[in-house]
C-alpha cells in the first residue's frame, strides 16, 4: 500500500509542478489554490509512505516520478523539446526509479 500511495503522491507532484506554470507567480487565484492543495496533498502522501518505506528510496522515487511526469507534460502541453537525447535521459530516470523500487527492502 505504501508504494501505491507513493506513486500517487508522485503523480500529484507532477500536477502541482505543472500548476506552477498556470499560477503566473501565484498571481492567479484558482490555479494558485489548486497548486497549493496539490503541494500539501503530495507531501502528506509522501510522509505516509515513509512510515514503512526507506526515506532515501521514497524521496528519490517521489521526485523522479514528479520530474519525469513534468517533462512528459511539458512536451505534451507546452511544446517543449522532445529531442532524442532528452528522451534518452528521461528513460535513464525511469530506469533509476524502477531500480530503486526493485532494490528497496
Amino acid at each position: 500500500m505504501a508504494w501505491l500511495i507513493l506513486v500517487i503522491a508522485g503523480l500529484i507532484e507532477t500536477g502541482w509542478a505543472i500548476g506552477l506554470k498556470y499560477t503566473d507567480g501565484f498571481t492567479r487565484f484558482w490555479p494558485s489554490v489548486f497548486t497549493i492543495i496539490g503541494i500539501v496533498t503530495s507531501l502528506v502522501m509522501l510522509s505516509m509512505s515513509v512510515r514503512t518505506l526507506p526515506i532515501g528510496t521514497a524521496y528519490a522515487v517521489w521526485v523522479g516520478i514528479g520530474a519525469a511526469g513534468t517533462v512528459v507534460c511539458g512536451i505534451l502541453l507546452f511544446g517543449e523539446s522532445a529531442s532524442l537525447v532528452r528522451l534518452g535521459f528521461l528513460s535513464l530516470l525511469l530506469i533509476s526509479i524502477i531500480g530503486l523500487k526493485m532494490t528497496a527492502h
